[in-house]
């Protein structure tokens, strides 16, 4: 039986069982939906969320909104603050990443300049500003969590319960692929967001991981200059596709408004198979000012082609 990995993004989340229910259910809804659970497909979820919060978010319903503005899909913690950096690698790697995604951000603004109708990209945006509030907050917790996961910051999210977090994180993805594999049926990795840095890191990085079939990173920050530079030496241009444990294919899903993605959202030329590009890059249009939100995304048609061209349903 085919098994799906989930692992999500940035910021604070809803409990883990309550978090994949949210996966599965936006993965299903609507026209063209895929009833992972229908098509005789297991799943699981990998969850870390506690490794840098202290309580799950309680508001699922908020979480799983479909409002274009609403907090809650900012993915945000009024806990997260920009870290201070503690050498200049780190202070370098904070101020590209914030100069990026503060311009991403900015771009989604330009959108209000297009007139009604026309088209960005080929592809129809709405003019709906994002409160600078909520780009703060967003920003603020994006920095924190990336950072905190590739300097391996040791961290205390609450009292008595320390972490190591890129170790802590790695050994939950490893072992959630290896349950994954115990079949020997077919297993796939869903990403999101940060998700998708710790799949990748894991699936290059990390010795004696279990091989998977296939893998979709949705909303991902990977084309940055300072995350690929965190990923050295093993990842390089030219091979920076883990051939070595991803079998099939890799597809990666976009939206151009996206702040986390948007700077360079296209992964084939950077994560090449022996010199060639061999990633699907997938463009899809989200519903409102929040284009990063996983449940906007799991509802696109094209990510769920994506999704059963992986799963060959």
């Amino acid at each position: 039986m085919t098994h799906v990995t989930f692992i999500h993004g940035i910021g604070n989340k809803p409990k883990a069982k309550e978090l994949h229910d949210i996966w599965l259910r936006s993965l299903a809804t609507g026209a063209g939906g895929i009833d992972l659970g229908g098509e005789g497909v297991t799943s699981s979820m990998v969850y870390w969320a506690d490794v840098l919060y202290a309580d799950p978010d309680p508001n699922v319903a908020a979480y799983e909104s479909f409002e274009a503005t609403t907090a809650k899909e900012v993915e945000a913690d009024a806990t997260a603050r920009t870290p201070i950096p503690a050498t200049i690698d780190e202070a370098s790697f904070i101020s590209g990443l914030a100069l990026k995604l503060g311009g991403t951000l900015a771009a989604a603004e330009t959108v209000e300049a297009i007139p009604p109708n026309r088209e960005l990209d080929g592809m129809p945006y709405e003019r709906i500003p994002l409160p600078w509030p909520i780009k703060k907050a967003f920003m603020e917790t994006f920095l924190r969590d990336v950072h905190h996961y590739l300097f391996n910051v040791e961290f205390t999210p609450r009292p008595g319960t320390t972490f190591k977090v890129q170790d802590e994180i790695r050994k939950r993805f490893v072992k959630a692929v290896a349950e994954g594999s115990k079949s020997g049926e077919p297993q796939i990795v869903v990403s999101h967001s940060m998700g998708t840095v710790i799949a990748y890191d894991c699936l290059k990085r990390v010795p004696g991981i279990k091989k998977i079939d296939g893998f979709m990173t949705i909303g991902s920050p990977l084309g940055l200059d300072e995350i690929q530079d965190k990923l050295r030496p093993e990842w390089s241009r030219p091979n920076g596709f883990p051939s070595e444990r991803v079998e099939g294919g890799w597809v990666n899903v976009f939206d151009r408004l996206d702040p986390v993605a948007g700077f360079d959202p296209f992964l084939k030329n950077d994560y090449q198979r022996d010199g060639k590009g061999d990633i699907e890059d997938v463009a899809v249009l989200n519903e409102g000012a929040w284009r990063h939100s996983i449940v906007k995304y799991l509802r696109a048609p094209d990510l769920r082609k994506g999704v059963e061209k992986l799963l060959a349903l």
